[in-house]
């Protein structure tokens, strides 16, 4: 039998910068794309839509959401040594990071005041979307796992 310890710390400075690196990426994706399959007919304006805007949205669902069901991070995370995990030590679903990450407009809204406030005033140092989906986010030293052998 395993039971898992959590001492959950609010890691403000590196949440920002795992953030800044996943949405980085995936903006560097977006700008590429946008600019390669560009349907403006106006130049200097770049725009995709219907169909064509699909994989945008795919490639925000699979770099956010499902990179991080699997691994319990996403790679500016894993550079910033974080870790997303249930409140109760669990394993991610695809449930949980979904609700959590769809609550990132509104966490990163104003400069990330509203996860900032939300991240100091809450016990467990969880942001809106943490809160929504039962997740916390802590560094791997930050979880301690013991065996009990009867």
């Amino acid at each position: 039998m395993k039971t898992v310890d959590i001492k959950p710390k609010p890691y403000i400075k590196l949440r920002i910068i795992a953030t800044l690196i996943d949405y980085g990426i995936y903006f560097v994706f977006f700008y590429t794309y946008v600019t390669v399959f560009n349907q403006s007919p106006v130049p200097g304006v770049s725009r995709v839509d219907g169909i064509m805007a699909l994989p945008i949205f795919i490639a925000w669902f699979l770099y956010f959401v499902v990179i991080e069901s699997v691994n319990g991070t996403t790679p500016g995370h894993d550079i910033c040594k974080l870790k997303v995990i249930k409140v109760d030590g669990g394993k991610l679903t695809l449930g949980d990071v979904f609700k959590r990450r769809i609550c990132d407009c509104f966490d990163i809204l104003f400069y990330g005041l509203p996860a900032i406030i939300c991240i100091k005033k809450t016990e467990k140092h969880q942001r809106i979307g943490d809160l929504l989906a039962g997740t916390l986010v802590v560094k791997r030293s930050d979880i301690t796992e013991t065996e009990i052998v009867f």
